[in-house]
């Protein structure tokens, strides 16, 4: 167990930390311990731009030797979708000597106590944090997102969002008292008396299975929330971006060792081409906790195969944007024309469907008609990507193939609104860089209904035309029951048109952004405010990040004493 001294120093030092954070996801105000803006680095141990790029730059090419037991091979292969061959190898674990070596620390992390527990974990953000602009550049080259987008949202972002879920950890574990005296009338006769001891038990080793696009930012919250509450964790990167997380379990191995715990409490399962071991992992015994983001498809076999783990899932979902009137029409436009561009649409909240009444609707200067409305954004998105350096900023690159697929593919779906077209990048000449596409469907064709009613995860957008306002909110709860949506937005200023949105997205359990006009997106949310997903709809089955997610990551097991 760690030294009390040294478990003390971590305590003091993070537990202001640790009390603000309680205090935000409380009110839900705005607050952030990690700076977003890149020149807030460079003091205090933390790396500046150009110190993070060269630790970015040191370690390709390199073996990232973390350490741990049972590693029988040496594995890599990621390709930058900005055309660079990183060049870095991991650890190949063999999981049968490495699993036994995970569990074998648990007992000491469990009684630890859920406090030291937390400063632990926000030890580990904090040495993170330091090298947001390392982890910038490792995220960068393996999800394909612009170097601004990676450094905010896979560093501080990424980063609230595992403090957040040690807060939550923390909340649900000390809502039991450590001990209590429990004394129990008998009248006449003398009291019953017993002394209670209650302990936090973590369920085992959680597998948390990486995504492509948001390595950190999706990894995180239950990569805390499982080790904050006593649990040991294997990290399974997506093969293509392997990277950012391996360089979070080389910190989180680091710290543990440095407070006196077993380092293998965090673990790396790297594998080789081709090789698949997410299922063999998620079906084995000693995996009691998985946390996973990608598609339906697998979301849906570990559901229904890892029937010995609590199961969180992220899926795919169809996220919708009913317009029917507005007072700000080129607020409205600009705000849609950043959320359909952002990230070349590669995120799991970007919009998908634009439900708009096929007579048009109602503007501050006067009406506008369907194909107005969407020849409109169109120009929008046009503008805003028109200068290229921008629209590389914006865009960043394609993460894989099947993304740019489904792109072309869409043009062939209905009349094309808005033509993507290919972005040259000067910095990395083999990126590929698309603007998104617009395609008009109709609403009341059975035959569009295939391509609205399934995400077109990308650049790809479909403009609805509906027979009316009513059509569109009844479409618009058969499309979250059906299929999921991870965010909806509206813009109306009917009051009844507002209510009956509200009412779908409250009885649909769906996440819903009104009128969003400034600088604010329907696909960003804010860490200790916002909810990410609900768990109420299919495209999610938990939210990040809220007391469900964490509270049954651990059992409270009672030791009763005659007193």
């Amino acid at each position: 167990m760690a030294a009390e001294s040294t478990a003390h120093e971590l305590i003091a030092k993070h537990r202001p930390t640790l009390d603000q954070a309680l205090e935000a996801i409380r009110t839900r105000a705005y607050w952030s311990p990690h700076p977003e803006h890149p020149k807030a680095y460079g003091e205090n141990g933390s790396l500046d731009a150009a110190a993070g790029k060269a630790a970015f730059d040191a370690v390709l090419n390199t073996r990232l030797d973390l350490g741990q037991p049972g590693t029988d091979d040496w594995v890599g292969g990621e390709i930058s979708p900005y055309g660079v061959e990183l060049g870095v190898t991991y650890p190949h674990a063999d999981v049968d000597v490495l699993l036994p070596a995970m569990k074998a620390g648990q007992g000491a992390w469990r009684d630890a106590g859920a406090e030291l527990r937390a400063a632990v974990c926000l030890e580990i953000l904090k040495r993170i944090s330091d090298r947001t602009h390392e982890f910038a550049h490792a995220v960068m080259h393996t999800s394909g997102q612009a170097f601004m987008m990676a450094l905010q949202a896979g560093g501080p972002h990424a980063q609230d969002r595992g403090l957040e879920a040690v807060a939550y950890a923390y909340v649900e574990q000390v809502r039991t008292p450590d001990t209590a005296e429990w004394t129990k009338p008998q009248g006449k006769r003398d009291p019953l008396a017993l002394s209670k001891q209650f302990t936090a038990v973590p369920r085992g080793i959680a597998l948390m299975i990486g995504c492509n696009t948001f390595p950190t930012w999706n990894g995180y919250p239950g990569l805390f929330a499982s080790l904050a509450t006593g649990n040991a964790v294997l990290v399974k990167p997506h093969p293509r971006a392997v990277l950012p997380l391996a360089l979070t379990v080389q910190i989180a191995r680091e710290v543990l060792t440095e407070a006196g715990f077993d380092p293998n409490l965090v673990a790396l399962a790297a594998e080789r081409p081709g090789e698949g071991i997410a299922k063999t992992l998620a079906t084995r015994p000693e995996i009691r906790i998985i946390d996973y983001t990608g598609s339906t498809a697998f979301g849906d076999w570990l559901e229904t195969n890892a029937r010995q783990a609590q199961v969180y899932t992220e899926k795919a979902g169809v996220n919708t944007v009913l317009v029917e009137s507005t007072d700000d029409y080129k607020g409205m436009l600009s705000n849609l024309a950043f959320s359909l561009s952002l990230y070349s649409g590669q995120m799991c909240t970007t919009p998908q469907n634009l439900l708009i009444p096929r007579d048009g609707i109602r503007t501050e200067d006067g009406h506008r008609t369907f194909d107005e409305v969407v020849a409109d954004l169109a120009r929008s998105v046009d503008g805003l990507l028109g200068d290229d350096a921008r629209a590389n900023a914006l865009l960043g690159a394609i993460v894989n193939p099947d993304v740019k697929a489904r792109l072309e593919a869409a043009a062939g779906l209905g009349e094309v609104a808005l033509a993507s077209r290919q972005i040259d990048n000067p910095d990395f000449p083999d990126a590929v860089v698309r603007t998104p596409v617009i395609v008009k469907l109709d609403g009341a064709k059975p035959d569009d209904e295939a391509a609205y009613m399934n995400e077109c995860f990308g650049p790809v957008s479909f403009a609805v035309a509906m027979d009316s306002a009513a059509d569109a909110v009844e479409l618009l709860r058969r499309t979250i029951r059906e299929k999921g949506a991870m965010t909806v937005g509206a813009y109306t200023t009917d009051t009844e048109v507002e209510s009956a949105v509200q009412e779908v997205c409250l009885e649909e359990a769906a996440q819903l952004s009104l009128n969003l006009t400034g600088g604010v997106y329907v696909n960003q949310t804010a860490a200790f405010s916002d909810f990410h997903g609900s768990g109420g709809n299919p495209a999610a089955n938990a939210a990040l990040t809220d007391g469900a997610f964490v509270a049954n990551r651990f059992r409270t097991v009672e030791v009763r004493r005659q007193a």
